[in-house]
């Protein structure tokens, strides 16, 4: 899967084998927002439309268009792995938290 800006908002990008089109859906929206076009340029502006369509129906109906995130999540782990994540925090001198949140950033940069 891979990831495109479009007017600032981030929109995971897939092939739809089953109509021969390329999808994209944004993230971070409180609702579905995807859009659909043969290459690169025709997501670019399906997303646009896609999205200030969306925008518009939120701004309308009074609802908060995009997600907010507590900063907190819940990560069921094979316990072994759990070990060694500890393990490897400790070495490093840093806490479990601490290190899952620097190798997850570490993770999403680009």
């Amino acid at each position: 899967m891979n990831m495109m800006l479009i007017n600032g908002q981030k929109a995971a990008i897939s092939y739809d084998e089953d109509m021969d089109m390329f999808r994209g859906e944004f993230v971070g929206l409180n609702g579905g927002a995807d859009f659909y076009a043969l290459d690169i340029q025709g997501l670019h502006q399906e997303g646009q439309t896609s999205l200030q369509v969306f925008l518009d129906m939120c701004d309308e109906d009074g609802v908060e268009p995009y997600k907010r995130f507590s900063g907190k999540f819940n990560v069921r782990i094979n316990p072994d792995l759990h070990a060694n994540i500890v393990a490897a925090a400790k070495s490093k001198g840093e806490s479990l938290n601490q290190f899952v949140a620097e190798t997850l950033e570490q993770a999403v940069q680009v």
